[in-house]
C-alpha cells in the first residue's frame, strides 16, 4: 500500500481532502477511534494488520506506507 493510497483512507476518514503525504493523523483532527477505522481500512486493502501502537509511532500517511511495506515483507517468504 503506498504512500498516496494511505493518504486516500485518511481522506475518507477525516472527511478532509487536504491531507498530503506528511499531514499528522491527530493534528489534522484524528483521534482513536478513527484510527482504528484507517487500521481496518489497511487491513482491509493491504492485509497487513498494524496495531494502535504503530499507528501511533507513524501518524502520517508516508511514515505508515513505510511501516505497511516493512511488514509486508517481513510477512513475505524469504
Amino acid at each position: 500500500m503506498n504512500v498516496n493510497a494511505v493518504s486516500a483512507v485518511f481522506q475518507r476518514v477525516l472527511e478532509n481532502p487536504e491531507v498530503s503525504a506528511d499531514s499528522d493523523f491527530f493534528v489534522m483532527g484524528g483521534d482513536s477511534l478513527l484510527a482504528t477505522r484507517v487500521l481496518s481500512a489497511i487491513a482491509r486493502t493491504s492485509g497487513v494488520e498494524l496495531d494502535f501502537d504503530d499507528f501511533l509511532d507513524a501518524p502520517t500517511p508516508s511514515a505508515l506506507a513505510k511501516k505497511i511495506a516493512s511488514a509486508d515483507q517481513s510477512a513475505s517468504p524469504a
